[in-house]
């Protein structure tokens, strides 16, 4: 794997970089993982300054800031001017990249390239792939091309579709042995982590035992080595529909809307600006000024005649 960029630390920046390791011992030892995403170079900041342990740059991105309907529109470039700016606020966490729909199935080959792109383009220190079937290869082989890959099994909105729409899996027997079977599958071909999204606490329950690398959740229940949520989410910056797994610990909109109206109406009732938000000249520099428009205006001087 490619040495990691350094970016100068950010204020508030606690302690060493996070790194696969330290993500292994954090679950040998019980202690909670806390992932989120980010998006941009000042949700990253907020994530560096905030001291979470992982930073993912989620296909999510493609609702929650690019105004598409759904997470398989994104493109590759996207994602990594996405993943590039959030690299350059963080210094701490350890960044994830997140593959998005079309990039990585079609071949090994495909897969791998496109994880170097994140790795040398935007920095990333490892990439997420979803579901099971034949993203296990396309794992196993960007594992064996250096690159650390994070798994995700249950709810993967990629495919969303095809499972039946937004809606939690593993509910019966048969369907939580095809979930534990990819997640098994997934941490053979040698991924560090795996996320677990909108899957019944029961099966999760099961599964924890029997999985020696980390596993983030989300909708997963509380066994789970550690949770994540989408930073709009927790924080209320998306409007659109919000899963029943997502807490709101903030509400950002409502307060950016309210801050923006005040704005317009201190504008439109010229409130706003007031003498301390401009700049002076000195009183001479500015008499100055008057005489040399006058004296233009008087010999009839063209726009460019006003230029020094």
């Amino acid at each position: 794997m490619s040495p990691r960029p350094r970016v100068a630390a950010a204020p508030g920046a606690k302690g060493k970089p996070i790194t696969l390791s330290s993500l292994a011992e954090r679950k040998a030892l019980g202690e909670p993982i806390v992932m989120v995403t980010a998006y941009d170079h000042p949700s990253a900041q907020v994530a560096e300054e905030s001291g979470v342990d992982v930073v993912l740059v989620g296909d999510s991105a493609a609702m929650t800031v690019l105004g598409y309907p759904s997470t398989v529109p994104v493109s590759l470039e996207e994602m990594l001017m996405l993943a590039a700016a959030v690299r350059r606020g963080l210094t701490t966490p350890l960044l994830v990249g997140d593959l998005p729909f079309g990039s990585y199935e079609v071949s090994n080959e495909q897969a791998v390239a496109t994880a170097q792109r994140f790795v040398k383009e935007a920095g990333c220190d490892a990439v997420k792939l979803e579901r099971g079937g034949s993203s296990i290869d396309r794992a196993r082989a960007i594992v064996q091309a250096g690159i650390p890959v994070m798994g995700h099994v249950g709810l993967t909105p990629q495919t969303a579709t095809a499972l039946g729409g937004y809606r939690s899996q593993g509910r019966t027997a048969e369907r939580a042995l095809e979930v534990a079977g990819d997640a098994l599958a997934l941490e053979e071909a040698g991924c560090f982590s795996i996320v677990f999204e909108a899957i019944p606490s029961d099966l999760t329950d099961e599964l924890m035992p029997l999985l020696r690398l980390p596993v983030i959740g989300i909708g997963a229940g509380p066994a789970t080595d550690g949770q994540v949520l989408v930073l709009h989410d927790l924080l209320g910056m998306y409007d659109g529909h919000a899963a029943r797994f997502v807490k709101r610990y903030a509400n950002i909109r409502k307060q950016m809307v309210a801050g923006l109206h005040a704005f317009a109406e201190d504008v439109r009732a010229r409130r706003y600006p007031q003498p301390e938000h401009g700049y002076t000249m000195a009183p001479d520099e500015r008499e100055r000024l008057r005489e040399l428009l006058q004296t233009r205006r008087m010999e009839g001087a063209s726009a460019l005649d006003f230029e020094v």
